[in-house]
């Protein structure tokens, strides 16, 4: 009879340098990682959610000069997506709190129905700030939805991803974006 492996076992055939889970334990359960040993460096990372809006809808919001009844629609979800980047910590359980130093979020229209929200974030720490970039784009993503659902619910957020991140052991950047969004 064949006698099953723990769970934990699978991490042990993992060569070493290969890619794993950082955030299991040996034992194979959740745990924050320690970044108490790696270096202090300049993090940034840059992600981007796009919000698709039914033609209707952006002609709307474009003839009121992106206002709603709520106010103005791209300087609310720029304060959404500042607060939320700087409070990431409280919404992803294993992400460290950081004093993040910087935060800039750009929206733009780069077609007639579809509005890009690009969110920066920079910080000098042990640990990178993906996470808080991808959150800032996503809360000023919701934000835009949240303002413009009195006009229709067809709205979608989409595409959701890091576009770069540089200052730690692993440095991304997505290739070339597609054109179409």
């Amino acid at each position: 009879m064949t006698r099953a492996r723990p769970p934990h076992a699978a991490l042990a055939d993992i060569p070493p340098g290969e890619a794993r889970l950082s955030h299991l334990d040996a034992r194979r359960r959740p745990a924050m990682v320690d970044v108490g040993g790696k270096q202090v460096t300049h993090r940034v990372a840059v992600a981007e959610a796009r919000v698709r809006l039914p033609r209707n809808v952006a002609r709307a919001l474009r003839a009121s000069g992106h206002r709603t009844a709520k106010g103005p629609v791209f300087d609310t979800a720029v304060l959404a997506g500042v607060m939320a980047a700087k409070r990431t910590h409280e919404l992803i359980p294993f992400c460290h709190p950081l004093g993040v130093e910087n935060c800039q979020i750009a929206i733009s229209h780069r077609q007639a129905s579809v509005i890009v929200v690009r969110c920066e974030v920079s910080v000098h720490h042990r640990t990178g700030v993906e996470m808080e970039a991808l959150t800032g784009a996503c809360v000023a993503a919701l934000t835009i939805y949240d303002m413009c659902k009195a006009l229709s619910h067809d709205i979608e957020i989409a595409g959701v991803r890091l576009l770069a991140k540089a200052g730690g052991r692993r440095p991304f950047r997505r290739a070339a974006a597609r054109s179409a969004p």
